[in-house]
């Protein structure tokens, strides 16, 4: 079999394979001269596993589909390729080898020579074995460092196109809007625009490199009934609209997003997967959205065996059909046979499928798939015979394709860095020079606790336990053997994550008493579906720590031996004594692969933390739901006896040196309903050490004609200060900032005054303009301006 598979033709190249005709000719082209079959088999996938041995992909057998037959499905072709990286361990060179051979027998097996579009998760990194684990994006939301987060998506679709991966579906851009949902560890944050922000950002860098981004889910899936996955939403259309959607918004407008998965949920009894007025009057007719709709795994059978509105599995494939479903994920159920056949009996419109099959076939057009010189061997087996036997023989590939190189672990590294945010600190501090350490906990030498739920060792390597895990992971242990190598390091577990055992306190309390200090490693165990205690159908009950942890904590802090809390989890947890007692508490949300390095390294104080937080630390286990993000009656009140305050606010964060805000200035107090506002004002580092601040921006509005957040965040950014350094920052804050969807269900910016906030956090406001919007109520879109302007200019030392 040739590596470049040819398409039997007439002399005459036909019209979809012509490169240099429009695309939509060559797609048009395509659709006319295709059956009924071949229209529909392009709006599927299968989910593959890889061979390890460099075979083609074998068909994954989920418990929730039936088998699939590959020989009898490939004649009329095949839209997509599930996860043939992702659903076994294997090693990336004979992945690659493996994913070619089968995109060659996909080509040769149509009519028409195409081959099948190969996506893969990349949540936390591109998740196939020996990939580099990335900090999770709760952990991108702590950097709030837009470009750093660019750059690390980036990597991750260069090592996925290396390898023949077409399609990656992340970024999860889902709001927090109740942390007691399981997915909290695959959100950014609990604010929409820090959520924009950075989510557009790893959607630009996955771009760059050729991979389709795929923003999930769209839409509402966070803000279920009491944080639990896949249950209702109650959100009414003005927090959807505010709060729930601007990130995609966004991600599409300016981040060029060319895919868009459906959220499970329904809302107001309305599910994604069925929401025309989502999928294509909003998606496609308001934002102009010209990609693919995929169906999250499994939603499109789910309007029937969950959702109750389809009578069968062809009604399903028509109600998906006509919202704007347009590929059937991960495996073929409805729009196969159930959907030709409809068609065929005048059930469903064949219009439908060609709506959805232009999409496609658009898609791959551009991917070059459609090209007559499309080869099927990707860039990491350049020069690669397809017909070498396998792996085992002479010339073996086995150990070529390295997808964990140094700079990925440098890039992996300064995120981690970044993100590690120090919520209390009594100037314990960094740590100089202790003599005995006690190391206590159940994440303290467990080597998985920086990874997340979609993390190939936590995804899938937990059902290989004799593979390898195929990537470095030093625990905590480690890294503070290697960070204080003077130091004696007494090792105690204490009790389990979530196992509730008390048996080991003792020991761990003796050990804490005979040290200088105490470092309790405290939080999570990634998994899926009750594994672990935060993940994918890991949802809690209350946000009190898992298991007898509290109890641990406690303990520690009734001997008189410093205690340090280190937290390594997917969400955030009431600490009880611990936010006033502990001599400091760091915040991890699980840190990826060099995790352990950047928490040793905030500990000694080689590293300043610059992290701040993504979403708030409550004060207590039982107020949730809760944010910052919420109207006064959300907030605390003399009419609950709940008091919803968290103990560490949306944005806090500590340094090692400290940082001086003052002389505010404002251009105009009054400027009209379509002008701007800038402010202009100084930060200098008043410390002894270089360190990053991070300014944010909050916008008050003190009378709307509907209830408003308190405040909200419109704006930020990072300033790296050496010692003594101050930096003149200039913001721009245009009207179109302060819109929010008025009592006619259209967005509106309104006259009136308003408080523009320039904070360290959303409860630590450090200087306050007052300024007023004149002239009429305007009207904006989805064309308004997004984003504040900051610039930054030297100012002299002190």
């Amino acid at each position: 079999m040739n590596a470049n598979v040819a398409v039997e033709t007439t002399p005459e190249i036909p019209l979809w394979n012509d490169p240099n005709l429009p695309v939509t000719t060559r797609v048009d082209a395509l659709i006319d001269a295709m059956t009924l079959q071949e229209k529909t088999a392009q709006l599927y996938g299968v989910w593959v596993g890889a061979s390890d041995q460099g075979g083609e992909v074998a068909p994954h057998q989920h418990d929730m589909e039936e088998a699939v037959d590959l020989e009898a499905l490939l004649p009329t072709g095949l839209g997509q390729l599930t996860r043939p990286f992702g659903t076994v361990p294997v090693d990336p060179a004979a992945g690659a080898l493996s994913l070619a051979r089968t995109q060659a027998r996909i080509a040769s097996a149509n009519r028409f020579g195409i081959p099948a579009l190969a996506h893969d998760e990349c949540l936390a990194g591109f998740a196939a074995w020996g990939a580099t684990a990335y900090p999770v994006p709760l952990s991108w939301g702590a950097t709030f460092d837009p470009d750093t987060v660019r750059r690390m998506a980036a990597a991750i679709g260069r090592d996925m196109r290396h390898v023949g991966v077409h399609q990656g579906l992340a970024p999860v851009l889902d709001v927090v809007r109740d942390a007691r949902w399981g997915r909290v560890e695959e959100t950014i944050g609990e604010d929409p625009y820090l959520v924009g922000t950075v989510g557009t950002a790893y959607v630009q860098g996955l771009e760059s490199a050729g991979i389709i981004a795929t923003l999930k889910h769209f839409a509402g899936y966070s803000a279920s009934r009491a944080g639990r996955n896949l249950a209702p939403s109650s959100v009414g259309p003005r927090e959807r609209a505010d709060v729930l959607l601007p990130p995609f918004e966004m991600a599409i407008r300016e981040g060029g997003a060319r895919s868009v998965m459906n959220a499970y949920t329904d809302t107001d009894g309305m599910p994604s997967a069925a929401d025309e007025d989502l999928l294509t009057g909003l998606l496609r007719g308001t934002w102009g959205f010209d990609g693919t709709v995929v169906a999250d795994y499994f939603a499109i059978a789910f309007l029937k065996t969950l959702h109750g509105i389809a009578a069968d599995w062809a009604d399903a494939a028509g109600t998906a059909l006509a919202a704007g479903i347009d590929v059937e994920l991960p495996n073929v159920k409805t729009y196969g046979e159930p959907l030709v056949q409809a068609v065929t009996d005048g059930r469903i419109p064949e219009e439908l499928i060609d709506r959805a099959l232009r999409h496609v076939l658009t898609q791959k057009a551009m991917l070059g798939l459609l090209d007559p010189d499309w080869s099927p061997v990707p860039a990491a087996l350049d020069g690669v015979d397809l017909d070498t036997p396998d792996l085992d023989g002479p010339g073996a590939l086995r150990g070529t394709v390295d997808l964990d190189r140094p700079e990925n672990r440098r890039l992996a590294r300064e995120i981690a860095e970044k993100a590690v945010v120090l919520l209390t600190n009594d100037g314990t501090l960094p740590l100089t020079r202790p003599r005995r350490i006690a190391l206590i906990g159940p994440n303290a030498t467990e080597p998985t606790a920086v990874l997340g739920c979609y993390s190939f060792p936590q995804h899938i390597g937990v059902r290989h336990p004799g593979t390898p895990l195929g990537i470095e992971l030093p625990t905590l242990g480690d890294t503070l053997a290697a960070e204080f190598p003077d130091a004696e390091i007494t090792l105690a577990r204490g009790t389990g994550i979530d196992d509730g055992d008390l048996s080991g306190i003792r020991e761990a309390v003796q050990a804490a008493r005979e040290a200088d200090v105490a470092v309790v490693v405290l939080g999570d165990r990634a998994g899926l579906f009750g594994r672990g205690t935060s993940g994918e159908g890991c949802d809690a009950e209350s946000l009190d720590l898992p298991g007898a942890q509290q109890h641990l904590v406690d303990a520690l802090l009734d001997t008189e031996t410093p205690v340090i809390t280190v937290l390594l989890a997917g969400r955030p947890y009431a600490l009880g004594r611990a936010v006033t007692e502990s001599a400091a508490i760091v915040q991890s949300f699980f840190p990826g692969e060099e995790g352990t390095h950047a928490i040793a390294g905030v500990l000694s104080g080689r590293i300043n933390p610059s992290g701040r937080l993504p979403v708030s630390v409550p004060r207590g286990p039982g107020s949730q739901p809760t944010t910052y993000l919420g109207a006064r009656l959300a907030h605390a009140s003399e009419v609950s006896n709940i008091d919803p305050t968290p103990a560490f606010a949306f944005g806090h964060g500590l340094s090692y040196t400290q940082f001086d805000w003052s002389d505010l200035t404002v251009d105009a107090q009054e400027a009209p309903t379509d002008g701007e506002f800038t402010l202009a004002f100084t930060v200098r580092n008043t410390g002894g050490r270089s360190g990053a601040e991070v300014v944010q921006l909050y916008l008050h509005d003190p009378v709307a004609s509907v209830v408003q957040p308190v405040q909200r965040l419109v704006g930020y950014t990072r300033l790296e200060l050496e010692p003594g350094e101050g930096r003149r920052v200039r913001v721009t804050v245009p009207a179109d900032l302060a819109s929010f969807t008025g009592r006619d269900g259209r967005r509106v910016v309104e006259p009136g005054e308003l408080e523009v906030r320039l904070a360290a956090s959303s409860a630590d406001a450090r200087l306050t303009a007052r300024v007023t919007l004149t002239g009429t109520e305007r009207h904006v879109d989805h064309t308004r301006r997004l984003h504040a302007t900051f610039r930054q200019e030297p100012v002299a030392r002190a």
